[in-house]
């Protein structure tokens, strides 16, 4: 049976305060996720206003981080790069200005796994405890509640913050220290990218030769070929639905992490180069806030094809 304090915990996480900044594609159904969970959360609308939809009972809005730092025991931040996630954190009447001691503030954004530990330890001053969790799923696996979350951090932290990260995700894991989860998410981003612009050459290729590619897509599904990418984005490709779920200019944040990370310790990491090229292209085509999976519109362009026609 389970003790009296391990029960006045569970009640304590199952009814937790949450401060939660940044409700944009992902964020919006991870709150909204929480909220389904029975936490209260607590919104910043320093930027834009929270959306009206998770505002209520359970959904309050304040002015600023500062008073969601207050009130929240759990701070949550799921914005898009590493500048936001400083100023959210640092700024006047940032988060830092209104955590202390025994409250847990946990980055859920993907950003620069160098500046995490700086920030990591700026936090730490404070006395409050840091993690920084950058999640992979897209907007599917955040409205199905079945993201990857890659942890860095103290394992007290963690354990915690747990019972919040399985209300949002499925595979939860405590990579090591502050830092490594954003290692772990630019490793993922490196495997999304390349995954891609495997399953669109080979769209690509089946098509220029004269075989129907949503054909060929199908007949691949069932060999060792076959990949969530192949399913979902495949898919995607056959049919032109480009709305995104993980835009390309995020992707290009992203693999700009591993490229710069792999000038500071002298890799070469060549396939990655090229599909960072191919989002270029991308954007370059007007394509910035395309999903990813129209990376494969890059090599449409070069080749004068279209899979589609």
């Amino acid at each position: 049976m389970r003790s009296e304090h391990q029960k006045s915990k569970d009640r304590r996480i199952k009814m937790a305060k949450i401060g939660f900044i940044g409700t944009g594609i992902m964020g919006k159904p991870m709150a909204a996720n929480l909220q389904n969970a029975g936490h209260t959360l607590f919104f910043s609308e320093h930027f834009e206003k929270a959306p009206a939809e998770l505002l209520g009972d359970n959904g309050i809005a304040l002015a600023n981080p500062k008073e969601v730092a207050q009130e929240a025991e759990i701070i949550i931040v799921m914005v898009p790069d590493t500048p936001q996630v400083e100023d959210v954190l640092f700024r006047e009447n940032g988060v830092a200005e209104g955590v202390s001691s025994g409250k847990i503030v946990i980055d859920m954004s993907s950003i620069s796994p160098i500046a995490t530990k700086g920030f990591a330890e700026r936090i730490n001053a404070t006395g409050a405890e840091y993690l920084d969790a950058p999640v992979s799923g897209g907007e599917v696996g955040a409205k199905a509640a079945s993201l990857s979350i890659m942890v860095g951090g103290p394992d007290a932290a963690f354990e915690r913050a747990k019972p919040l990260f399985e209300a949002m995700g499925k595979n939860i894991t405590l990579v090591g220290g502050n830092g490594d989860g954003q290692t772990a998410k630019v490793a993922n981003q490196i495997i999304v990218a390349l995954n891609i612009q495997a399953v669109a050459e080979a769209l690509l290729f089946a098509s220029k030769a004269g075989a129907d590619p949503a054909r060929v897509r199908e007949a691949l599904m069932g060999g060792f070929a076959s990949s969530k990418i192949l399913e979902v984005h495949g898919e995607r490709m056959v049919k032109g639905t480009f709305d995104p779920g993980f835009r390309i200019s995020l992707h290009q944040k992203d693999l700009n992490l591993a490229l710069s990370g792999a000038r500071e310790l002298q890799l070469s990491l060549p396939n990655t180069s090229t599909a960072q090229e191919l989002f270029n292209s991308c954007a370059a085509l007007g394509g910035a806030n395309w999903d990813h999976s129209a990376l494969i519109k890059a090599l449409e362009h070069m080749a004068n094809h279209s899979i589609r026609d």
